[in-house]
C-alpha cells in the first residue's frame, strides 16, 4: 500500500514537472537576453560611447548597434515566451551572440567565449525543442529518422552547454577544489555523452545555481559600482545555461546518446 502510494506521488510529480519545467527552462534561457536588452535601453549612451570609442565608427553606427541589440533581444524573448516563430527568434538571438562576440572582443577572451558558446548551446536545445521530428513512412507506419537534425542539435547543445562548467574549474591543490573538479568533470562528461543524462543535468543545475547565488550576488553591490553590472551580467548568463540544462532534464538527451542506445 505504501509503495503504491509512493509510486502515485512520483508519477504525479513527474507529470507536473513535465508540464511546467519546459516553461521554466525557456524563461531561464532567455533571461540574459532580456536583462541585456533592458540594459541597452537604460544605458543607451554608455553603450553607444563604448562602441564608438572601441571601433571609432561614429555615433550613428554605434547607435544602430545598440538599437539592434535592444530590439533583437527583446523581440526574440517575446517570441520565445509566446511560442510564436521560435525558430526565427533563435536564429535572431544567435546573431546577437555573434555580433556581441565581435563587438566586445569576446573572441579573444577564452572564458567569455566559452560562456557565449554555452549560451549558444542552450539556444540550440531550444531550437531542437521547437523543431518537430522528421518522420518517414514505412509500410504505413510513421517512424523517426535515426539521423534527424533535431537529434544532432540536441547533441551539439549538450556539448556546448558543458563549456560553462569548464570555466568554473579551479586548478589548485585545495581539497575541496580537487573534489569539485572531479565531481564536476564527471557530471559534464555524463551530460556530453548522454549517459544518465537527466540525473547528471539536474545535479549540474543545482550545483550551478548554488555557485551563481554565492559568487554572482550583484544585489549586494551598490548599483553605481562597475562590479554590479559585471556580476549582474554573469548571473543572468549563468541562469541561461541553467535554462538549457533544464531543457535537457525536461526533454531528455535525444537520439544521439548512450541513454537512447540503451533503450534500443
Amino acid at each position: 500500500m505504501v509503495i503504491h502510494l509512493i509510486d502515485n506521488k512520483r508519477l504525479q510529480f513527474l507529470r507536473v514537472t513535465k508540464q511546467y519545467l519546459p516553461h521554466v527552462a525557456r524563461l531561464c534561457l532567455i533571461s540574459t537576453f532580456l536583462e541585456d536588452g533592458i540594459r541597452m535601453w537604460f544605458q543607451w549612451s554608455e553603450q553607444r560611447d563604448y562602441i564608438d570609442g572601441t571601433w571609432n565608427c561614429g555615433y550613428f553606427l554605434a547607435s544602430i548597434f545598440v538599437f539592434l541589440n535592444l530590439f533583437g533581444q527583446l523581440s526574440g524573448c517575446i517570441l520565445v515566451l509566446s511560442r510564436n516563430f521560435v525558430q526565427y527568434a533563435c536564429f535572431g538571438l544567435f546573431g546577437i551572440i555573434a555580433l556581441q562576440t565581435i563587438a566586445y572582443s569576446i573572441l579573444w577572451d577564452l572564458k567569455f567565449l566559452m560562456r557565449n558558446l554555452a549560451l549558444g548551446g542552450g539556444l540550440l536545445l531550444l531550437l531542437a525543442e521547437s523543431r518537430s521530428e522528421g518522420k518517414s513512412m514505412f509500410a504505413g507506419v510513421p517512424t523517426m529518422r535515426e539521423s534527424s537534425p533535431k537529434q544532432y542539435m540536441q547533441l551539439g547543445g549538450r556539448v556546448l552547454l558543458v563549456l560553462m562548467f569548464m570555466t568554473l574549474l579551479h586548478f589548485d591543490m585545495n581539497f575541496f577544489s580537487i573534489l569539485q573538479n572531479i565531481v564536476g568533470t564527471a557530471l559534464i562528461i555524463l551530460v556530453a555523452i548522454g549517459f544518465k543524462t537527466k540525473l547528471a543535468a539536474l545535479t549540474l543545475v543545482i550545483w550551478l545555481f548554488g555557485i551563481n547565488i554565492y559568487f554572482n550576488a550583484f544585489w549586494t553591490v551598490p548599483a553605481y559600482k562597475p562590479m554590479h553590472d559585471f556580476l549582474k551580467y554573469d548571473f543572468f548568463q549563468t541562469m541561461s545555461v541553467i535554462g538549457g540544462l533544464l531543457l535537457v532534464v525536461a526533454l531528455g538527451p535525444g537520439g544521439v546518446s548512450m541513454d537512447e542506445k540503451k533503450k534500443e
